[in-house]
Order: structure tokens, then C-alpha cells, then sequence
């Protein structure tokens, strides 16, 4: 089919890439190495996963530890630039494909690859955001997608593939749901959120709690800052990682980080997904409550613009491209002075911002206090608006002369 000798796997010990694994090797007549990120998908995910890539034919398999580099070179950066996809979606997914991607890229120069394959469909988003950084890194390399190649169309038929080998897989024809998680969020895809008028049920939210299932009892936790990266969670210092991880598991507790969107995918169609996003949803919370004190309103307005813009360049699989690097780099300005302290409450699904405070901040009580001052005069804000409002005058005086 081809002269390639030897493929890099991205390999998650699924139904679909445990069919990939024997299917390349048949097809392509080649070697394949496995290659698995971990990304904070949870222990029980990788369980026993090198072993069971070499049992579906690999003939070795790399699992790469990427979590600490994922919050803190990924997530963090986009926490900077307070990216948002369509005003609700925060990334989780997104954020995750370029540094597996990168790693994957990074196993296949190792070992020596002809190529690189995924197990992506032909439907989504992520066969672009791999293959878009497999361009920018390692242009090189060939690219198998093997769901626009071959004849399988169902469950069932890769099931049939796999029992006529003899490949033990505990996948079962009945699949619910389609699931990514990562140390970010946890997403649901298929199943009864194919019809929008369905309201998710409980399966749904296997991270979290349910506002009902929450304490009755609000939590409250201190969150330090320094130029806009998340350091310390209730006066212990910790890595961007530990940060996350810290956050987890009290917001799930308490509901908070679930969504329930129809979002666009970058191949045009629409498609319905339930988000679980705990910590990282503390995190924004944080975060744009220290922007309120910190930011004047032009800053805080070109600061939207280009979340905005970072938001679809990041959903959209651009990583590793000039125009991060600029975003990033207006983000990072602005985030010089983002340091302070956030105290936020968790109650009910809910969390709010309550205390807030930096020594960069822009709010003075002096000013804005409905009290008695000494350092306002009312009066000149008579000659600030009638220069405000000039264009409108000199607009309606024309119209006037005009009659």
C-alpha cells in the first residue's frame, strides 16, 4: 500500500485505536509503536495500557507523563488570555490535542517513523487539531487517519474485526456515550444529548455533583495570583498542576463546572456536549475577578477582543503559529500586573468571587464612594461630557442646518 516502514500510534487503548493498531499493520504492511499521553485522564485509564497495546500488536509502547507540562505551558497561557469558545466552552479538549500531538511527534523522531496516526473520525474537530500540528512541527512525517480510509462504518464491525483476530478487548457493542477527559475537564458527547430537547440525565455527569447532591454548607477558598498564573490555594504554594488538582475535587463536590452547549465544530456542523470543567471554572472565576481591580477599560476591552480571537485559534487547532505567539505576547503584557489575592465561594453549583484585592489595583474608594469626598469635583464632569458627546451635538446641529 505504501513504503512505510514504521507508524506512531496515538493510542488510548479504546475500541477504535485497538482496531487501528492490527489494521495498520495489515494495510500498511509496517511497524507500529504505541504512543499514550497522559494528560491526567485518571489511573484507571491507563491501567495495564502498555500491555495491552503490545497485545494488539504494537511492538513497543511509550506512555508519556504530559501533565504538569499541559497546565502549565497550555492551560495557563490560555488562562492569560481569558479565552473562551463561543462565551461558555472552556477549552478542555482543546487545549490538550497540541501537546499530545507535539509528544506523539516527539516519540515518532525518537524511533525513527515514516508516520504518524490518529484515531479521530472524519466528523470532528480533533483530526484537524492533530494534523495541523503535526504540520507545524514535523512536516515530514505522513499522516494516517485510518477513519477516512477504511470500510469500517459501525461498533459492531470493529468488534467483528477485533474477535476474527483473536484481540481481547473489553469494549462491548452497546456504547452509550463518547467520553475525553483530561486533568481539565471531562466531556459527553452522544448517547440522549443527540436530541437537544432532552434534558441530560444523571449519567451524564460522572464528575460531578448536582447542585441537590451538593453540601448544604458554602467553601470558601483563598486563591493567590502572581502576573496572572494561579500559585497558591489557600496559602499553600503549588504547581500549576497541584493548583488544578487542589481545585478538582472541592468545586465537583459542590456542582460546579458543569455546561450543557450546542457549539460549532470547526467542520461546520453543530453538535451537543456536556462539560464538566471544576477547577478550571474556579480558576476562571479567579481570574477575571483580579482583571475587575487590575485592568482600566481600554485594557479590559482589547483584552476581550483577543480572548476572542485566541479562543477560536486555540478551539481551531493553530498552536503552533506565529499568531499565538502574538496573542500571547499581549497577554502576557497585561498580565504583569495581575497579582493579588481571590477569595471565592463554592455553594450549590454556584462560584462567586467575594474578596478580592492587589497591590496594582485601579480601585479607589476614594473616588468611587458614595460618601462625602474630598477628591472628586462633581462639577467637571459637566465639561467631560459635553466634549463626550460632541460628535452627537455637531451631528444633530448639521441635520438642523439642513432643513
Amino acid at each position: 500500500m505504501s513504503s512505510i516502514k514504521k507508524v506512531v500510534l496515538a493510542y488510548s487503548g479504546g475500541l477504535d485505536t485497538s482496531v487501528i493498531m492490527p489494521w495498520l499493520k495489515e494495510n500498511y504492511d509496517c511497524e507500529v509503536v504505541a504512543f499514550v499521553a497522559d494528560v491526567g485522564q485518571g489511573d484507571e485509564e491507563l491501567a495495564g495500557i502498555e500491555e495491552k497495546a503490545i497485545a494488539s500488536g504494537a511492538s513497543e509502547c511509550y506512555v508519556v507523563d504530559l501533565k504538569e507540562e499541559m497546565v502549565a505551558d497550555y492551560i495557563y497561557p490560555t488562562l492569560k488570555t481569558g479565552a473562551v469558545y463561543e462565551g461558555t466552552y472552556l477549552l478542555g479538549t482543546s487545549m490538550a490535542r497540541p501537546i499530545i500531538a507535539k509528544a506523539q511527534v516527539e516519540v515518532a523522531l525518537k524511533v525513527g517513523a515514516d508516520a504518524v496516526a490518529h484515531g479521530c473520525t472524519g466528523k470532528g474537530n480533533d483530526q484537524v487539531r492533530f494534523e495541523a500540528c503535526f504540520a507545524a512541527l514535523a512536516p515530514n512525517l505522513k499522516v494516517i487517519a485510518p477513519w477516512r480510509e477504511w470500510d469500517l462504518d459501525s461498533r459492531e464491525s470493529l468488534l467483528d474485526y477485533l474477535a476474527e483476530r483473536d484481540i481481547p478487548c473489553a469494549a462491548s457493542a452497546k456504547k452509550i456515550y463518547s467520553r475525553d477527559g483530561n486533568a481539565w475537564h471531562l466531556s459527553t458527547e452522544g448517547g440522549e444529548l443527540e436530541d437537544p430537547w432532552c434534558e441530560p440525565s444523571a449519567e451524564i455527569w460522572p464528575l460531578t455533583n448536582s447542585p441537590e447532591e451538593a453540601p448544604n454548607e458554602a467553601l470558601y477558598i483563598h486563591i493567590g495570583i502572581e502576573k496572572g498564573e494561579i500559585t497558591t490555594i489557600d496559602g499553600e504554594k503549588l504547581s500549576p498542576y497541584q493548583c488544578l488538582e487542589a481545585l478538582n475535587k472541592p468545586a465537583a463536590l459542590h456542582g460546579v463546572g458543569r455546561i450543557d452547549i450546542v457549539e460549532n465544530r470547526l467542520v461546520g456542523m453543530k453538535s451537543r456536549g456536556c462539560y464538566e470543567t471544576p477547577g478550571g471554572t474556579v480558576m476562571v472565576t479567579a481570574l477575571r475577578a483580579l482583571e475587575e481591580l487590575v485592568l482600566d477599560k481600554e485594557c479590559r476591552k482589547w483584552k476581550n477582543t483577543f480572548a476572542n480571537e485566541f479562543a477560536h485559534l486555540v478551539y481551531d487547532g493553530r498552536w503552533f503559529t506565529p499568531l499565538k505567539d502574538s496573542i500571547l505576547a499581549s497577554a502576557e503584557a497585561l498580565a504583569e500586573v495581575f497579582t493579588g489575592e481571590i477569595v471565592v465561594k463554592l455553594y450549590k453549583g454556584n462560584v462567586t468571587a467575594v474578596q478580592k484585592k492587589s497591590p496594582n489595583s485601579l480601585y479607589s474608594e476614594d473616588f468611587a464612594t458614595f460618601g462625602a469626598d474630598d477628591v472628586y469635583n462633581q462639577s467637571h464632569a459637566e465639561g467631560f461630557i459635553r466634549l463626550f458627546s460632541l460628535s452627537s451635538r455637531i451631528t444633530a446641529l448639521s441635520k438642523e442646518n439642513t432643513k
